[in-house]
Protein backbone atom coordinates (compact mmCIF):
# COMPACT_ATOMS: atom_id res chain seq x y z
CA UNK A 1 0.00 0.00 0.00
CA UNK A 2 1.35 3.42 -0.92
CA UNK A 3 1.86 5.88 1.90
CA UNK A 4 0.00 9.14 1.20
CA UNK A 5 2.10 12.29 0.90
CA UNK A 6 1.44 14.06 4.19
CA UNK A 7 4.78 15.81 4.74
CA UNK A 8 3.38 19.19 3.73
CA UNK A 9 1.00 19.27 6.71
CA UNK A 10 2.63 21.48 9.32
CA UNK A 11 1.75 19.26 12.30
CA UNK A 12 3.11 16.15 10.58
CA UNK A 13 6.73 15.32 9.90
CA UNK A 14 9.02 12.56 8.65
CA UNK A 15 11.83 11.75 11.07
CA UNK A 16 15.26 11.66 9.42
CA UNK A 17 17.72 10.99 12.26
CA UNK A 18 18.35 11.12 16.01
CA UNK A 19 20.05 13.97 17.85
CA UNK A 20 22.44 13.92 20.82
CA UNK A 21 19.50 13.63 23.24
CA UNK A 22 17.85 10.71 21.44
CA UNK A 23 15.11 12.88 19.91
CA UNK A 24 13.84 12.39 16.39
CA UNK A 25 14.96 15.07 13.95
CA UNK A 26 12.90 16.22 10.96
CA UNK A 27 12.33 19.31 8.83
CA UNK A 28 9.22 21.19 7.87
CA UNK A 29 8.84 21.88 4.17
CA UNK A 30 9.37 25.34 2.81
CA UNK A 31 6.86 26.59 0.24
CA UNK A 32 9.22 25.55 -2.55
CA UNK A 33 9.51 22.03 -1.14
CA UNK A 34 13.04 22.42 0.24
CA UNK A 35 13.83 21.42 3.87
CA UNK A 36 12.97 24.21 6.29
CA UNK A 37 12.70 24.56 10.05
CA UNK A 38 14.16 21.77 12.19
CA UNK A 39 11.76 19.95 14.54
CA UNK A 40 13.04 17.80 17.42
CA UNK A 41 10.36 15.27 18.37
CA UNK A 42 10.68 13.30 21.61
CA UNK A 43 10.21 9.51 21.35
CA UNK A 44 10.21 9.56 17.52
CA UNK A 45 12.56 7.35 15.49
CA UNK A 46 14.19 7.68 12.06
CA UNK A 47 11.90 6.66 9.22
CA UNK A 48 8.72 7.32 11.17
CA UNK A 49 5.98 9.73 10.19
CA UNK A 50 4.50 11.39 13.25
CA UNK A 51 2.13 14.12 14.30
CA UNK A 52 3.65 16.52 16.79
CA UNK A 53 2.86 19.41 19.09
CA UNK A 54 5.61 21.91 19.86
CA UNK A 55 6.27 22.98 23.44
CA UNK A 56 9.24 25.24 22.63
CA UNK A 57 9.71 27.39 19.56
CA UNK A 58 12.76 29.25 18.29
CA UNK A 59 13.41 30.98 14.98
CA UNK A 60 15.26 28.01 13.46
CA UNK A 61 13.97 25.04 15.45
CA UNK A 62 11.19 23.69 17.63
CA UNK A 63 11.05 21.02 20.34
CA UNK A 64 7.92 18.89 20.29
CA UNK A 65 6.03 15.96 21.74
CA UNK A 66 4.76 13.21 19.46
CA UNK A 67 0.96 13.17 19.48
CA UNK A 68 0.40 10.34 16.97
CA UNK A 69 2.52 7.72 15.25
CA UNK A 70 1.37 7.44 11.63
CA UNK A 71 4.12 5.16 10.30
CA UNK A 72 6.17 3.06 12.71
CA UNK A 73 9.84 2.17 12.32
CA UNK A 74 10.71 -1.52 12.09
CA UNK A 75 13.36 -0.79 14.73
CA UNK A 76 10.86 0.36 17.35
CA UNK A 77 10.56 -2.03 20.32
CA UNK A 78 8.51 -2.09 23.49
CA UNK A 79 10.45 -0.47 26.33
CA UNK A 80 11.35 -2.96 29.04
CA UNK A 81 11.09 -0.44 31.87
CA UNK A 82 7.62 0.43 33.16
CA UNK A 83 8.76 4.01 33.82
CA UNK A 84 10.22 4.75 30.40
CA UNK A 85 8.97 8.09 29.17
CA UNK A 86 8.53 9.40 32.72
CA UNK A 87 11.95 8.71 34.24
CA UNK A 88 14.73 10.78 32.72
CA UNK A 89 17.37 8.06 33.14
CA UNK A 90 16.91 6.53 29.67
CA UNK A 91 15.98 8.10 26.34
CA UNK A 92 16.27 5.24 23.82
CA UNK A 93 14.64 2.11 25.24
CA UNK A 94 12.11 2.24 22.40
CA UNK A 95 14.89 1.67 19.85
CA UNK A 96 16.33 -1.79 19.16
CA UNK A 97 19.73 -2.02 20.96
CA UNK A 98 21.92 -2.58 17.91
CA UNK A 99 20.20 0.37 16.23
CA UNK A 100 21.04 2.50 19.29
CA UNK A 101 24.71 1.74 18.70
CA UNK A 102 24.39 2.57 14.99
CA UNK A 103 22.75 5.90 15.88
CA UNK A 104 25.63 6.74 18.22
CA UNK A 105 28.13 5.86 15.49
CA UNK A 106 26.29 8.30 13.22
CA UNK A 107 26.51 11.02 15.91
CA UNK A 108 30.28 10.48 16.17
CA UNK A 109 30.79 10.58 12.40
CA UNK A 110 28.64 13.71 12.03
CA UNK A 111 30.52 15.51 14.81
CA UNK A 112 33.89 14.64 13.31
CA UNK A 113 32.72 15.81 9.90
CA UNK A 114 30.89 19.01 10.78
CA UNK A 115 32.78 20.21 13.88
CA UNK A 116 36.30 18.91 13.35
CA UNK A 117 36.17 18.85 9.51
CA UNK A 118 37.87 15.44 9.66
CA UNK A 119 37.08 11.84 8.82
CA UNK A 120 38.55 8.65 10.23
CA UNK A 121 40.39 6.42 7.77
CA UNK A 122 38.87 3.36 9.47
CA UNK A 123 35.75 2.99 11.59
CA UNK A 124 36.26 0.64 14.50
CA UNK A 125 33.76 -2.03 15.37
CA UNK A 126 31.57 -0.66 18.21
CA UNK A 127 32.15 -1.91 21.75
CA UNK A 128 28.97 -3.03 23.44
CA UNK A 129 27.91 -5.52 26.09
CA UNK A 130 25.02 -6.21 28.49
CA UNK A 131 22.04 -3.95 27.85
CA UNK A 132 20.45 -4.35 31.29
CA UNK A 133 21.66 -4.30 34.88
CA UNK A 134 24.93 -2.67 33.85
CA UNK A 135 24.95 0.46 36.00
CA UNK A 136 27.37 -0.05 38.90
CA UNK A 137 27.37 3.62 39.87
CA UNK A 138 24.34 5.85 40.27
CA UNK A 139 23.21 8.93 42.15
CA UNK A 140 19.68 8.33 43.39
CA UNK A 141 17.63 11.26 44.62
CA UNK A 142 15.57 10.86 47.80
CA UNK A 143 12.50 12.80 48.87
CA UNK A 144 10.00 12.34 51.65
CA UNK A 145 6.55 13.33 50.35
CA UNK A 146 4.63 14.58 53.37
CA UNK A 147 1.18 14.55 51.78
CA UNK A 148 1.54 10.91 50.80
CA UNK A 149 3.62 9.84 53.83
CA UNK A 150 5.98 8.05 51.51
CA UNK A 151 9.57 8.21 50.32
CA UNK A 152 10.62 8.37 46.66
CA UNK A 153 14.03 7.03 45.61
CA UNK A 154 15.23 7.16 42.03
CA UNK A 155 16.15 9.32 39.07
CA UNK A 156 14.49 12.59 38.20
CA UNK A 157 11.55 12.69 35.84
CA UNK A 158 12.35 13.79 32.32
CA UNK A 159 13.07 17.54 32.20
CA UNK A 160 11.79 17.93 35.75
CA UNK A 161 12.99 18.46 39.28
CA UNK A 162 10.52 15.85 40.54
CA UNK A 163 11.69 12.33 41.41
CA UNK A 164 10.16 9.52 39.37
CA UNK A 165 7.99 7.16 41.42
CA UNK A 166 10.12 4.11 40.60
CA UNK A 167 9.51 0.70 42.13
CA UNK A 168 12.27 -0.92 40.06
CA UNK A 169 15.00 -0.01 37.58
CA UNK A 170 16.11 -2.18 34.67
CA UNK A 171 19.56 -0.60 34.23
CA UNK A 172 20.56 -1.09 37.88
CA UNK A 173 21.83 -4.53 38.93
CA UNK A 174 18.81 -6.75 39.75
CA UNK A 175 19.90 -7.07 43.39
CA UNK A 176 19.82 -3.27 43.73
CA UNK A 177 16.55 -2.86 41.84
CA UNK A 178 14.91 -5.41 44.15
CA UNK A 179 15.75 -3.38 47.24
CA UNK A 180 14.28 -0.04 46.07
CA UNK A 181 10.84 -0.55 47.61
CA UNK A 182 12.11 -2.04 50.92
CA UNK A 183 14.61 0.84 51.11
CA UNK A 184 11.81 3.37 50.59
CA UNK A 185 9.90 1.82 53.50
CA UNK A 186 12.97 1.75 55.72
CA UNK A 187 13.87 5.38 55.07
CA UNK A 188 10.25 6.43 55.65
CA UNK A 189 10.60 4.98 59.17
CA UNK A 190 13.72 7.05 59.99
CA UNK A 191 13.44 10.15 62.16
CA UNK A 192 15.59 12.05 59.62
CA UNK A 193 13.64 10.90 56.55
CA UNK A 194 13.22 14.53 55.39
CA UNK A 195 16.97 15.23 55.82
CA UNK A 196 18.28 12.71 53.26
CA UNK A 197 18.52 14.28 49.76
CA UNK A 198 20.42 11.54 47.93
CA UNK A 199 22.03 8.10 47.94
CA UNK A 200 25.24 7.42 46.02
CA UNK A 201 25.38 3.81 44.82
CA UNK A 202 28.72 2.12 44.14
CA UNK A 203 29.42 -1.54 43.38
CA UNK A 204 32.87 -3.07 43.42
CA UNK A 205 34.67 -6.36 43.71
CA UNK A 206 35.25 -7.89 47.13
CA UNK A 207 36.76 -11.10 48.51
CA UNK A 208 33.44 -12.95 48.27
CA UNK A 209 31.86 -11.35 45.21
CA UNK A 210 30.27 -7.97 44.60
CA UNK A 211 30.28 -5.35 47.35
CA UNK A 212 27.31 -2.95 47.34
CA UNK A 213 27.80 0.40 49.04
CA UNK A 214 25.10 3.02 49.64
CA UNK A 215 26.41 6.46 50.60
CA UNK A 216 23.59 8.24 52.42
CA UNK A 217 23.80 12.03 52.27
CA UNK A 218 22.72 13.11 55.76
CA UNK A 219 21.74 16.67 56.69
CA UNK A 220 21.13 15.57 60.27
CA UNK A 221 22.66 12.81 62.41
CA UNK A 222 20.69 9.57 62.79
CA UNK A 223 19.52 8.64 66.30
CA UNK A 224 19.91 5.20 67.87
CA UNK A 225 16.61 3.90 66.44
CA UNK A 226 17.67 5.10 62.97
CA UNK A 227 21.00 3.31 63.32
CA UNK A 228 19.24 0.09 64.26
CA UNK A 229 17.01 0.32 61.16
CA UNK A 230 20.01 0.96 58.90
CA UNK A 231 21.90 -1.99 60.41
CA UNK A 232 18.93 -4.32 59.99
CA UNK A 233 18.53 -3.31 56.35
CA UNK A 234 22.26 -3.79 55.72
CA UNK A 235 22.18 -7.28 57.23
CA UNK A 236 19.08 -8.31 55.26
CA UNK A 237 20.13 -6.96 51.87
CA UNK A 238 23.91 -7.34 52.06
CA UNK A 239 24.80 -3.68 51.63
CA UNK A 240 27.21 -1.34 53.36
CA UNK A 241 25.99 2.05 54.50
CA UNK A 242 28.28 5.06 54.42
CA UNK A 243 27.23 8.44 55.79
CA UNK A 244 28.19 11.71 54.07
CA UNK A 245 27.56 14.89 56.07
CA UNK A 246 29.01 17.46 53.64
CA UNK A 247 31.28 17.05 50.61
CA UNK A 248 32.41 13.68 49.15
CA UNK A 249 35.50 13.64 51.38
CA UNK A 250 33.28 13.45 54.49
CA UNK A 251 31.81 10.06 53.52
CA UNK A 252 32.71 7.40 56.11
CA UNK A 253 31.55 3.83 56.78
CA UNK A 254 28.54 3.62 59.06
CA UNK A 255 30.09 0.73 60.95
CA UNK A 256 33.63 -0.71 61.21
CA UNK A 257 35.10 -3.76 59.47
CA UNK A 258 33.56 -3.00 56.08
CA UNK A 259 34.88 -4.80 53.00
CA UNK A 260 36.87 -2.39 50.81
CA UNK A 261 35.75 -1.78 47.25
CA UNK A 262 38.09 -2.87 44.48
CA UNK A 263 37.94 -2.39 40.74
CA UNK A 264 39.69 -5.20 38.88
CA UNK A 265 41.18 -5.56 35.41
CA UNK A 266 41.77 -9.34 35.32
CA UNK A 267 43.40 -9.31 31.86
CA UNK A 268 46.25 -7.23 33.31
CA UNK A 269 46.25 -8.61 36.87
CA UNK A 270 45.25 -5.18 38.23
CA UNK A 271 43.19 -4.50 41.36
CA UNK A 272 42.49 -0.91 42.42
CA UNK A 273 40.95 0.01 45.80
CA UNK A 274 38.52 2.92 45.59
CA UNK A 275 36.07 4.83 47.76
CA UNK A 276 32.36 4.83 46.87
CA UNK A 277 32.51 8.58 46.22
CA UNK A 278 35.47 8.28 43.82
CA UNK A 279 34.91 8.67 40.10
CA UNK A 280 34.92 5.23 38.51
CA UNK A 281 33.28 4.01 35.34
CA UNK A 282 29.56 3.26 35.54
CA UNK A 283 29.78 0.14 33.37
CA UNK A 284 32.55 -2.14 34.65
CA UNK A 285 32.12 -4.80 31.96
CA UNK A 286 32.44 -2.35 29.09
CA UNK A 287 35.30 -0.48 30.75
CA UNK A 288 37.37 -3.67 30.88
CA UNK A 289 36.87 -4.16 27.15
CA UNK A 290 37.62 -0.49 26.52
CA UNK A 291 40.91 -0.60 28.46
CA UNK A 292 42.03 -3.69 26.56
CA UNK A 293 41.16 -2.15 23.19
CA UNK A 294 42.77 1.20 24.00
CA UNK A 295 46.02 -0.50 24.92
CA UNK A 296 45.98 -2.65 21.78
CA UNK A 297 45.37 0.45 19.66
CA UNK A 298 48.14 2.35 21.40
CA UNK A 299 50.46 -0.53 20.44
CA UNK A 300 52.80 0.05 23.39
CA UNK A 301 56.30 -1.39 23.11
CA UNK A 302 58.50 -2.48 26.07
CA UNK A 303 60.89 0.43 25.42
CA UNK A 304 58.17 3.10 25.27
CA UNK A 305 57.69 6.07 27.57
CA UNK A 306 53.93 6.72 27.73
CA UNK A 307 51.79 9.57 29.02
CA UNK A 308 48.32 9.04 30.50
CA UNK A 309 46.57 12.42 30.74
CA UNK A 310 43.54 12.81 33.01
CA UNK A 311 44.68 9.56 34.62
CA UNK A 312 42.25 9.47 37.57
CA UNK A 313 42.95 6.56 39.90
CA UNK A 314 45.02 4.75 37.25
CA UNK A 315 42.37 3.05 35.10
CA UNK A 316 44.72 3.17 32.08
CA UNK A 317 48.01 4.02 33.78
CA UNK A 318 48.40 0.76 35.67
CA UNK A 319 47.67 -1.65 32.81
CA UNK A 320 49.92 0.51 30.61
CA UNK A 321 52.70 0.00 33.16
CA UNK A 322 52.52 -3.76 32.61
CA UNK A 323 53.52 -3.16 28.96
CA UNK A 324 55.70 -0.04 28.79
CA UNK A 325 59.09 0.96 30.14
CA UNK A 326 57.64 3.97 31.97
CA UNK A 327 54.21 5.57 32.33
CA UNK A 328 53.59 9.15 33.48
CA UNK A 329 50.09 9.76 34.87
CA UNK A 330 48.86 13.34 35.07
CA UNK A 331 45.81 14.64 36.94
CA UNK A 332 44.54 17.97 38.18
CA UNK A 333 44.98 17.54 41.94
CA UNK A 334 47.58 16.30 44.40
CA UNK A 335 44.94 14.19 46.15
CA UNK A 336 44.16 12.21 42.99
CA UNK A 337 47.78 11.68 42.03
CA UNK A 338 48.54 10.45 45.55
CA UNK A 339 45.67 7.96 45.32
CA UNK A 340 46.88 6.81 41.90
CA UNK A 341 50.40 6.31 43.26
CA UNK A 342 48.96 4.27 46.14
CA UNK A 343 47.20 2.07 43.59
CA UNK A 344 50.49 1.65 41.73
CA UNK A 345 52.16 0.50 44.95
CA UNK A 346 49.22 -1.82 45.64
CA UNK A 347 49.94 -3.51 42.30
CA UNK A 348 53.76 -3.37 42.71
CA UNK A 349 54.08 -1.04 39.72
CA UNK A 350 55.59 1.98 41.46
CA UNK A 351 58.98 1.44 39.77
CA UNK A 352 57.40 1.94 36.31
CA UNK A 353 55.00 4.80 37.12
CA UNK A 354 55.19 8.45 38.08
CA UNK A 355 52.30 10.80 38.77
CA UNK A 356 52.22 14.57 38.48
CA UNK A 357 49.58 17.13 39.37
CA UNK A 358 48.96 19.61 36.51
CA UNK A 359 46.01 21.74 35.43
CA UNK A 360 45.43 20.20 32.02
CA UNK A 361 42.90 22.90 31.12
CA UNK A 362 45.68 25.52 31.16
CA UNK A 363 48.34 23.20 29.73
CA UNK A 364 51.02 24.89 27.60
CA UNK A 365 53.84 24.03 25.25
CA UNK A 366 56.27 24.68 28.11
CA UNK A 367 54.38 22.23 30.33
CA UNK A 368 54.58 19.58 27.62
CA UNK A 369 58.29 20.13 27.04
CA UNK A 370 59.00 19.97 30.77
CA UNK A 371 57.65 16.41 30.83
CA UNK A 372 60.13 15.39 28.09
CA UNK A 373 59.45 13.21 25.09
CA UNK A 374 56.68 10.59 25.08
CA UNK A 375 56.56 7.78 22.53
CA UNK A 376 52.81 7.25 23.03
CA UNK A 377 50.07 9.21 24.70
CA UNK A 378 46.61 8.34 26.03
CA UNK A 379 44.11 11.16 26.68
CA UNK A 380 40.90 10.50 28.62
CA UNK A 381 39.38 13.90 29.47
CA UNK A 382 36.01 14.87 30.97
CA UNK A 383 33.25 16.33 28.79
CA UNK A 384 35.16 19.59 28.33
CA UNK A 385 37.75 17.75 26.25
CA UNK A 386 41.48 18.41 26.02
CA UNK A 387 41.80 21.49 23.80
CA UNK A 388 44.79 23.03 25.59
CA UNK A 389 46.64 19.71 25.59
CA UNK A 390 46.01 19.36 21.85
CA UNK A 391 47.09 22.96 21.25
CA UNK A 392 50.33 22.27 23.11
CA UNK A 393 50.96 19.17 20.98
CA UNK A 394 50.15 21.16 17.83
CA UNK A 395 52.66 23.86 18.82
CA UNK A 396 55.36 21.27 19.44
CA UNK A 397 54.57 19.66 16.07
CA UNK A 398 55.39 22.94 14.35
CA UNK A 399 58.73 23.24 16.14
CA UNK A 400 59.99 19.73 16.83
CA UNK A 401 57.68 17.09 15.32
CA UNK A 402 59.99 14.22 16.28
CA UNK A 403 59.50 15.14 19.94
CA UNK A 404 55.75 14.51 19.67
CA UNK A 405 54.12 11.15 20.40
CA UNK A 406 54.02 8.91 17.35
CA UNK A 407 50.56 7.71 18.32
CA UNK A 408 47.79 9.20 20.47
CA UNK A 409 44.69 7.35 21.65
CA UNK A 410 41.92 9.70 22.75
CA UNK A 411 39.02 8.30 24.82
CA UNK A 412 36.06 10.67 24.89
CA UNK A 413 32.71 11.04 26.66
CA UNK A 414 31.65 13.93 24.40
CA UNK A 415 31.86 13.54 20.60
CA UNK A 416 31.63 17.30 20.08
CA UNK A 417 34.79 18.10 22.04
CA UNK A 418 36.55 15.07 20.58
CA UNK A 419 35.75 16.37 17.10
CA UNK A 420 37.02 19.85 17.99
CA UNK A 421 40.28 18.43 19.37
CA UNK A 422 40.61 16.05 16.40
CA UNK A 423 40.53 19.07 14.10
CA UNK A 424 43.42 20.63 16.04
CA UNK A 425 45.56 17.49 15.86
CA UNK A 426 44.86 16.79 12.19
CA UNK A 427 45.63 20.38 11.21
CA UNK A 428 48.91 20.06 13.13
CA UNK A 429 49.98 17.03 11.09
CA UNK A 430 48.40 13.98 12.70
CA UNK A 431 46.22 11.51 10.80
CA UNK A 432 42.92 10.37 12.31
CA UNK A 433 43.49 6.73 11.47
CA UNK A 434 40.69 5.05 13.47
CA UNK A 435 37.58 5.99 15.43
CA UNK A 436 34.58 4.22 16.91
CA UNK A 437 31.96 4.23 19.66
CA UNK A 438 31.71 2.50 23.02
CA UNK A 439 28.16 1.84 24.23
CA UNK A 440 29.02 2.57 27.85
CA UNK A 441 25.46 3.68 28.66
CA UNK A 442 22.90 1.52 26.80
CA UNK A 443 19.42 3.07 26.30
CA UNK A 444 20.76 6.58 26.86
CA UNK A 445 21.86 9.08 24.23
CA UNK A 446 25.31 9.35 25.84
CA UNK A 447 28.07 8.69 23.29
CA UNK A 448 31.43 7.40 24.47
CA UNK A 449 34.06 7.08 21.76
CA UNK A 450 37.70 6.35 21.01
CA UNK A 451 40.00 7.75 18.34
CA UNK A 452 43.54 6.98 17.16
CA UNK A 453 45.88 9.67 15.82
CA UNK A 454 49.15 8.82 14.07
CA UNK A 455 51.90 11.35 13.50
CA UNK A 456 52.41 11.81 9.78
CA UNK A 457 55.89 10.71 8.75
Amino acid sequence: MNTPHIQSLQDTITIESLDMEGRGVGHLDNEDGTPGKVIFVEAALPGEIVKFKSFRKKSKWEAAHMTALLRESSLRVKAKCAYFGVCGGCAMQHLEPSAQVAAKQRVLEDNLRFIGKVQASTLLRPIHGPNWGYRYRARLSVRYVVKKSTVLIGFHEKKSGFIADMKSCEILPPSVSAMLMPMRAMIAALSIRDQLPQIELALGDGPNGKVIVMVLRVMAAPNEEDKALLMAFADQWGVQWWLQSKGPDTAVPFYPNTHPLHYTLPEFGISMPFKPTDFTQVNHQINRVLVARALRLLDVQPTDRVADLFCGLGNFTLPLATLAKEVIGIEGSDALTERAMANARHNQLEAKTQFFSRNLFTFTLEDLRALKKFDRMLIDPPREGAMEVCNAIASLMQLEPNQCPSRIVYVSCNPATLARDAGILVEAGYVLSQAGVINMFPHTAHVESIAVFDRAS
